[in-house]
């Protein structure tokens, strides 16, 4: 049974520790966040083999003192919450258990320390200390857009899938093993390359007619990007603007002079 003063130690705790509408909560997640972009920033330097070979053993140093200071958060906050249990399923609680395994799994499986980047999933708290809740809405209205049109988008991939295995397998006909088309999937890799208007260069066709197919396809790739973002745009508006309902089915999506539901047939609302 808790005494009232450590019951009161840990109601204190928690609203540090979880909340962000006192002062030292704030402080609390603000050091916490840079606490976590330096020891990010630490695990991309130790991967410079340059640095690794000259600042190594300090860079690991660092390592196993940012890693305590985070077992020790993830601990405290174990025993500040009511329901263990709830906080070790929940998301940040499974960020926060990731965050510091690596570390761990680092002294019997060689390299894993590298997995210490998932750290940088925690800055995701820097939502609660800035406030940027009130987004939410507008990412669940993109959610609903990019969920709306996902059978648009298929039939688009689809197409373009077609596309490139037909263009890929007339280069590989037209041009020679010698210009890098050596086979039709390496050609269809060369189309969605040129397709998509990368050009990495490490392919290119020599034939006049491999030429101008190559022109076909980058003015036809400059057409195909601007169809997926019309796609979800639209969606974007209709969830911006959902127009009039109707009160039988519950369609959206009318004009603003629509008289009847475009799905039942049903009299709209004036």
């Amino acid at each position: 049974m808790e005494t009232p003063g450590r019951s009161a130690l840990r109601n204190r705790l928690y609203r540090t520790v979880f909340g962000t509408t006192t002062p030292a909560g704030k402080l609390f997640d603000v050091v916490l966040l840079w606490a976590i972009l330096i020891s990010v920033l630490l695990v991309m330097l130790e991967s410079v083999p340059a640095i690794k070979a000259r600042y190594g053993h300090a860079l690991y140093l660092a390592e196993l003192i940012f890693t305590g200071l985070f077992t020790v958060e993830y601990l405290l906050r174990l025993w500040i919450v009511q329901k263990p249990r709830h906080y070790v399923l929940s998301f940040f609680g499974i960020v926060d258990l990731l965050s510091i395994l690596p570390t761990f799994l680092s002294l019997i499986i060689g390299g894993a320390q590298s997995l210490m980047v998932i750290r940088v999933l925690r800055l995701i708290r820097v939502f609660r200390v800035l406030k940027l809740a009130r987004f939410i809405n507008e990412a669940g209205m993109l959610g609903r857009a990019l969920v709306a049109s996902r059978r648009k988008i298929m039939v688009f991939l689809l197409a373009v899938l077609t596309i490139v295995v037909i263009f890929g397998t007339v280069m590989y006909l037209v041009e020679s093993p010698e210009a890098g088309f050596t086979s039709i999937p390496r050609s269809i890799y060369w189309t969605i390359v040129t397709l998509t208007t990368v050009g990495y260069g490490d392919i290119a066709p020599q034939t006049t007619i491999g030429q101008m197919i190559a022109s076909m396809i980058m003015i036809l790739g400059y057409s195909i990007i601007a169809v997926p973002t019309g796609i979800v745009g639209v969606e974007l508006a209709k969830s911006a603007n959902p127009g009039k309902e109707c009160m039988t089915c519950h369609a959206t999506g009318h004009l603003g002079d629509a008289r009847f539901c475009r799905r039942c047939g049903a009299e709209l609302p004036v």
